[in-house]
């Protein structure tokens, strides 16, 4: 009997254990830790982690306002999370050149917010000119696309002679086995 007791005993200061450590995770979860940053142009980029430091592992929503240079207001905008990574949020181009003050907050239950000062960088007007296109053929066009399926062939042409050898070899040894 007293072996059983031992056992529960065990078992119940695991279980204590493992509850008391999961509670400061679950206490830290309620806060965010936004990074606010320009993206080098007329938008703005935010990093969501959890304050403990752990990857944002759920979709949240994120509201960006902003002050401008001449007090002209931006927002209430809606940040959509960007595929960069877990947590990466983009405005795209909401700013005008000049510096910013830009506030960004996350709703109950993850509530918090960020301040940053943000310096936007007006596109230039001219278009840029994109580099010549190399004349290697665009794997999406179907060019190049015959010369794929000749070498496919051709290694499909070789494991098909190597099965019909290793056929052919395997009756010849059970026929000399049986004579």
């Amino acid at each position: 009997m007293t072996g059983i007791r031992k056992v529960f005993a065990a078992v119940f200061a695991g279980l204590a254990l493992t509850l008391l450590s999961a509670a400061p995770a679950a206490a830290q979860a309620d806060k965010l830790k936004l990074t606010v940053a320009g993206d080098g142009a007329e938008g703005v980029t935010i990093q969501a982690t959890h304050t403990d430091g752990r990857r944002l592992d759920k979709v949240v929503r994120l509201v960006l306002t902003a002050t401008g240079p001449d007090g002209q207001q931006i927002g209430p905008v809606q940040l959509d999370p960007q595929p960069e990574g877990q947590g990466f949020y983009s405005s795209g181009p909401v700013l005008s050149g000049g510096k910013w003050k830009v506030t960004v907050k996350s709703p109950a239950p993850l509530q918090s917010e960020a301040t940053a000062v943000v310096q936007a960088k007006p596109q230039a007007q001219a278009p840029r000119q994109s580099p010549t296109p190399s004349p290697t053929p665009n794997r999406d066009s179907g060019e190049g696309f015959t010369w794929w399926w000749s070498v496919g062939a051709a290694g499909l042409a070789l494991v098909a002679v190597a099965m019909g050898v290793g056929i052919l070899l395997g009756r010849r040894r059970t026929a000399e086995e049986n004579n």
